[in-house]
């Protein structure tokens, strides 16, 4: 199976099943000498893990962090950062009645005709599971990161049609939804706490801001940084759609609106998201994503099973009704990533 390493410079590997022993992330390219814990990489875990509030999966899984390597009396040695999160609340006997079963929105069926084989066991590498991985990873990134001035904050812009009308970055982490609109959060919570009594889900907007950035960093052409940060967040499994800037908004502007004019103190404005040419400007870099309705939905629909016969299928268990609030630190971790690797690339281009 290929596909499980990000990045070129600053790169992780992550492993593991949704309901197997453990997962876990392989970390290479780590500056040394820096002062790193487990209690730092276990903040950026407890936001992301189950069971948080009423509109999450009640699924408890701590996520406790183990560093099993690369760490030498409290900093970073530059060699491999190995991490391991062990499973505790597996139920893979939830999923032993519709096993057969393709269920709708989910990879059951693609992985089956790719590889022959596949984990019914909540999907197995292709379960959200998989993105506390890249959160610990990320956790990693984030600390370089902040050595180098950067500030990455996402949050939730909408969910089930409900947007927020005021941005305050000091309530995202204060409600359940992590919405920057503590009154548009309320109506989300009771949205999304209303679809979960009827076993149906929905999705939502999150967007990402990227502070401290300097200008310059992206390589041109293919590796473009709005294209590495397209990469990144295309490849959490529910997001299916990607913005920068004024984003597809851009097709109803003129030239003259869109373009963003200069004057001696800088850039008057940011359609472009803070990256022009596929190169930063050095303005915040601000992005959006689309995340998709949880897949795993009570509703009865439709499907066939591996003998191609038809049958109704409902998804029992302990899913997220929406999963946006839950994304919120995987879109982090990922645009840590991106940016550390860029950084290093850079510094390896200028010698």
């Amino acid at each position: 199976m290929a596909g499980n390493t990000f990045g070129e410079v600053f790169k992780i590997t992550t492993f593991g099943e949704s309901h197997g022993v453990s997962v876990g992330v392989i970390v290479d390219g780590v500056t040394p000498g820096v002062e790193i814990n487990e209690a730092y990489i276990q903040k950026q875990m407890d936001r992301r893990k189950p069971g948080q509030s009423s509109v999450t999966t009640p699924r408890k899984e701590y996520d406790v962090v183990h560093i099993e390597s690369g760490i030498f009396e409290g900093k970073t040695t530059g060699t491999p950062l190995f991490v391991v999160l062990q499973n505790h609340d597996m139920r893979p006997e939830a999923y032993s009645e519709i096993q057969d079963a393709f269920r709708p929105g989910h990879a059951d069926f693609t992985y089956l005709e790719k590889y022959g084989i596949r984990d019914h066991r909540g999907s197995g590498r292709a379960s959200g599971r998989e993105t506390a991985a890249r959160v610990a990873g990320g956790a990693i990134a984030r600390k370089l990161l902040e050595r180098r001035g950067v500030q990455v904050v996402a949050y939730t812009q909408e969910i089930g049609g409900i947007k927020c009308e005021s941005f305050d970055e000091g309530v995202i982490e204060q409600n359940a939804v992590r919405a920057c609109d503590p009154i548009a959060a309320d109506k989300m919570i009771k949205k999304i706490e209303g679809l979960a009594e009827i076993g149906d889900s929905c999705g939502g907007i999150v967007e990402c801001r990227i502070r401290g950035v300097i200008p310059g960093l992206g390589e041109p052409v293919f590796d473009k940084l709005d294209a590495e940060l397209a990469k990144a967040m295309l490849s959490i499994g529910a997001v299916k759609g990607i913005e920068f800037g004024a984003g597809f908004e851009a097709a109803t502007m003129l030239g003259s609106e869109h373009n963003d004019a200069m004057n001696s103190d800088g850039f008057l404005t940011n359609h472009s998201g803070g990256i022009i040419g596929g190169i930063s400007t050095g303005q915040e870099i601000v992005f959006r994503i689309s995340v998709k309705p949880t897949s795993s939905i009570s509703v009865p629909q439709q499907t066939t099973n591996i003998k191609g016969e038809e049958q109704e299928i409902r998804t029992e268990g302990r899913h997220d009704p929406c999963i946006c609030p839950r994304i919120v630190p995987v879109v982090e971790a990922m645009a840590c990533l991106v940016l550390e690797d860029q950084y290093k690339r850079q510094a390896a281009m200028l010698g």
